[in-house]
């Protein structure tokens, strides 16, 4: 088993872990002092390309970002969204699994459980692929927003996806946006690591996306804490670039190469 998902396995219980993601080098090397898990996830459609889900990112965008980042990892365990279409079958999901990770260098690779995919999941680590699940909100299968596990009927089927993906091998699994009493019921019963996102804190760790904490996304769920406005602080900075320029101010001698 990989060092570094022993580590993360080994902190359930006893420690929360901490989770964001990148899409480049430059905040991947940030996120590296700080996260135990990085993940290059299929958000990206909508932080960085602003498309209304996350159906259109290709492997190709994955892995063209994935390869950024992997230039900014030293430490954290570094993990990357499959995204949609690409193991819709056992074969199919080896084939894109085993590029992802061999073009990237990245050490397991996410998928979203449709609830019926544990198969694929199982063959993966067969073929020694870790996987990282995911269940409750899944934007690659579910078109409409909401809150996922309310109801005891709802509780029990999503527990039960859980131990499922659990037997199938994965090393964790993310929730999102479940409901609090069934992430908490989840995080007991489950032997591996469960990671929040709009989960509440009962679970062994959280996520968020970058982008939405550091207030440039523009996405602002209550779920999000935003942490900074970088906003303002880049509007800030081009503002003041624009009027040197504009008073020529910008470049000045300093500024100059020597001839």
């Amino acid at each position: 088993m990989n060092k570094k998902i022993k580590a993360i396995i080994d902190k359930k219980n006893k420690s929360q872990i901490v989770s964001l993601t990148a899409y480049s080098k430059n905040i991947a090397k940030i996120l590296d002092k700080y996260c135990d898990i990085i993940l290059v996830g299929d958000s990206m459609a909508n932080v960085l390309y602003g498309l209304k889900n996350t159906h259109k990112i290709t492997l190709e965008n994955i892995i063209q970002h994935s390869l950024s980042v992997k230039k900014g990892v030293k430490k954290s365990l570094l993990v990357v969204d499959m995204p949609k279409g690409s193991y819709k079958d056992a074969n199919s999901a080896k084939k894109n699994a085993k590029n992802l990770m061999r073009s990237t260098g990245c050490d397991a690779v996410k998928i979203e459980s449709n609830k019926m995919n544990y198969k694929i999941i199982n063959e993966l680590i067969k073929s020694k692929i870790p996987v990282m699940g995911h269940i409750g909100f899944t934007p690659q299968f579910k078109k409409k927003f909401r809150i996922e596990g309310a109801s005891e009927k709802k509780m029990k089927e999503l527990l039960n996806e859980a131990l499922l993906i659990e037997k199938a091998g994965a090393f964790s699994i993310v929730l999102e946006c479940v409901a609090p009493k069934t992430s908490k019921l989840i995080t007991s019963q489950l032997s591996i690591p469960t990671i929040g996102i709009g989960s509440s804190s009962y679970c062994d760790g959280q996520i968020l996306v970058t982008d939405d904490m550091l207030g440039i996304s523009g996405f602002y769920p209550k779920f999000v804490k935003r942490y900074a406005s970088v906003d303002a602080v880049i509007e800030k900075a081009v503002k003041k670039y624009t009027r040197d320029v504009r008073l020529k101010k910008f470049p000045n001698k300093k500024n100059f190469l020597n001839e």
